[in-house]
């Protein structure tokens, strides 16, 4: 199945060049990525794979580790931590939410000292509640990167202080926001609220889109001397008769505030105004019902294990035309979600996409007989 949905992604991103017939903005920034989240394709980059320093973008990875520790009920959102000197102390110079040791503070407030306040005491507060230390908490930002396919990254720490072992690429964080958004919507909904107040203490969220744009609800925004300005953006607008389409934006090393907020801005609009997300196929739906040779059933049914979602340049859409080619003949036994074919999306006879079609139900070997007669009958063909 993982090799399926590898493929499946491996041609939403030929996609992405084939289809490409608008030109990408100017953006000033060192690299930078628009990610379809609703169909999981990139639509433009550059520099996607390039390594930089992440910044407080970490938090967005620190944020997620403290999510499914939420979900698996390690801890709950009114649990209260202890505030370690180590977390206290964290770089005073820093963006902080000014944590105390004499007051303990729960879990929802760290979270939003983290995500709004971008408070580094904050993520050094929550690694230790959720794993003891920070070096462990490393080690399950690590692993959860792997997991979701960062093949690029490497944290040191959990809030992204210059360390020259914490390091990921615009295509890696495109992943990471998507995954928080698909996997903890409801945790998610913190990245939008405008201000934060701690200990007597406001602070309004660095993200400047949520107040010039209203279809943006997230993500992080980071900075340091040595990495310049970057932001993580997502936005969610009407996508015609489909309901809702969600962009994510990622902009790394731009000058100032200011740049970043405006080149994020460019970026999601093009992407809105240029570009549409079609529903092909739903999951499970049969694209063809083509005869099985020795089987126990004389056909079966072939299609898709999800949604088939793709985008494309505005006016695409109504171009395409599906060509299937099979494997044929096709011999039992078959095994469910076995690849039986591929479904070619052609533009004026030019492939825009290819995508493997598998059987949506298994089809055991027929007895003896069956198997005899039906070998006859595909020798005289």
């Amino acid at each position: 199945m993982k090799k399926l949905l590898a493929a499946v992604a491996a041609s939403l991103l030929m996609a992405t060049a084939s289809a490409q017939t608008v030109p990408a903005p100017s953006i000033a920034a060192k690299s930078w990525l628009l990610l379809d989240a609703t169909s999981g394709q990139v639509i433009a980059a550059q520099e996607p794979h390039t390594r930089i320093e992440p910044a407080s973008l970490t938090k967005v990875m620190t944020a997620y580790v403290t999510f499914a520790a939420l979900r698996d009920k390690k801890l709950t959102l009114d649990t209260m931590v202890n505030v370690s000197t180590r977390a206290w102390k964290v770089d005073p110079s820093s963006s902080k939410m000014f944590i105390d040791p004499k007051t303990p503070v729960s879990v929802n407030d760290l979270l939003h000292g983290l995500m709004i306040q971008s408070g580094n005491d904050a993520a050094v507060a929550l690694a230790e509640a959720v794993a003891g230390d920070e070096g462990t908490f490393v080690t399950l930002m690590n692993r959860e990167s792997e997991r979701l396919g960062m093949k690029n990254t490497r944290w040191a720490n959990p809030h992204g202080l210059p360390d020259a072992n914490n390091y990921s690429t615009a295509s890696d964080l495109s992943i990471m926001a998507a995954s928080v958004i698909r996997d903890f919507p409801e945790f998610y909904k913190i990245d939008s609220i405008k201000q934060f107040t701690y200990n007597k203490i406001t602070q309004q969220n660095r993200n400047r889109l949520l107040w010039l744009d209203p279809t943006v609800d997230g993500m992080k925004t980071g900075h340091t001397s040595s990495s310049g300005y970057s932001m993580i953006a997502s936005a969610r607008r009407p996508n015609g008769n489909a309901g809702q389409r969600r962009l994510i934006s990622v902009v790394l090393g731009t000058t100032s505030d200011a740049v970043r907020t405006q080149e994020s801005q460019k970026l999601l609009n093009w992407g809105f105004q240029n570009f549409d997300t079609v529903k092909l196929y739903s999951k499970g739906q049969a694209v063809a019902t083509p005869d099985v040779w020795k089987g126990s059933a004389s056909t079966v049914k072939i299609g898709f294990t999800r949604d088939i979602l793709v985008t494309v340049p505005k006016g695409v859409a109504g171009k395409m035309k599906p060509v299937l080619e099979r494997k044929d003949p096709l011999v039992a036994p078959l095994a469910r979600n076995s690849q039986v074919g591929t479904l070619k999306m052609m533009v004026d006879g030019k492939p825009l996409i290819a995508l493997p079609v598998v059987a949506l139900d298994e089809v055991q070997e027929a007895g003896i007989f069956g198997r005899a007669w039906d070998a006859m009958r595909l020798w005289m063909q």
